[in-house]
């Protein structure tokens, strides 16, 4: 009989003193750099940068279809427009003359927002790639969705604003095209939609769903799908940083006094205030 291998305690933590194993990479500096047991500059140089992003994260070859929708999946969400919560982290730095490095990484970081940011994506394939597992056990979807319901909300559904997402019809043209819209996690989420709008008009589908599906429909989980989407909305950030940079120090979103609702202590006199020193 083998004993199981620890995880913990000092037994585990001493077989991993003085070493590092691991199944995905090594640099040999001075020689190579093994990626995901391949030669980076032999075998992989050739990749697109995406192409070695998602084999990174899964181990999985993409075919060239497959690559262009993952493409889109980013492109189509890269917003240069300031006001954006997570956009507005990187127009602030380049307003106050901070590191860029360091405000793209605090607009990446407000990326993950529960709300309205990375958060849903990771909730949405959760919920559809769960939902499909029930359905092909045969429950009902309508029945699935009222008992989520019943415990907290569904993901990928609604925007603040407006309900309409622009970004829908683009990606499901390319996926049309791509004829990678045939999948089930796509034709549930629109099951989905359409269950939820029959209660609440403003309940469609958002580009959280649609891309949750879509992945999901590649094959992804959702760490995969996380790792994935995380920098989803990077290419929007550095416009908003430079051109923030390249006017005055300060002038973005300048708020006067008299637009603040103040409701602390009155203005009070301070001894010796104005006195020459």
């Amino acid at each position: 009989m083998t004993t199981p291998e620890r995880t913990h305690g000092p037994e585990f933590l001493r077989s991993q003193a003085g070493s590092l194993k691991s199944r995905m990479g090594v640099c040999h500096p001075g020689d190579k750099a093994i990626f995901r047991g391949h030669d980076l500059h032999r075998d992989l140089r050739h990749m697109d940068w995406i192409e070695l992003y998602v084999f990174g994260i899964t181990g999985r070859r993409f075919s060239a279809k497959e690559l262009e929708l993952l493409h889109a999946l980013w492109v189509y969400t890269s917003y240069p427009d300031a006001r954006l919560w997570n956009n507005r982290v990187a127009a602030l730095a380049g307003s106050a003359r901070s590191s860029a490095t360091l405000g793209l990484a605090g607009a990446l970081a407000t990326s993950e927002a529960v709300i309205y940011g990375g958060y849903p994506f990771i909730r949405a394939i959760d919920f559809l790639r769960q939902a499909r597992m029930r359905v092909s056990r045969g429950e009902s979807l309508a029945e699935v969705v009222r008992q989520e319901l019943q415990e907290r909300r569904i993901y990928g559904y609604g925007r603040p604003i407006n309900s309409k997402d622009e970004r829908l019809p683009w990606l499901l043209e390319l996926a049309g095209d791509l004829e990678l819209d045939r999948g089930p996690h796509l034709k549930l989420a629109q099951e989905v939609e359409t269950i939820l709008s029959s209660r609440r008009q403003a309940l469609r589908m958002n580009y959280a769903a649609l891309a949750a599906a879509l992945a999901a429909d590649l094959g992804m989980s959702p760490r995969e799908f996380h790792l994935f989407v995380f920098p989803a909305f990077l290419a929007g950030m550095p416009p908003c940083l430079v051109e923030a940079a390249q006017r005055p120090e300060g002038g973005l979103f300048p708020l006067s006094c008299a637009d603040l609702s103040y409701e602390g202590p009155a203005p009070r006199a301070w001894p010796g205030a104005g006195k020459r020193q």
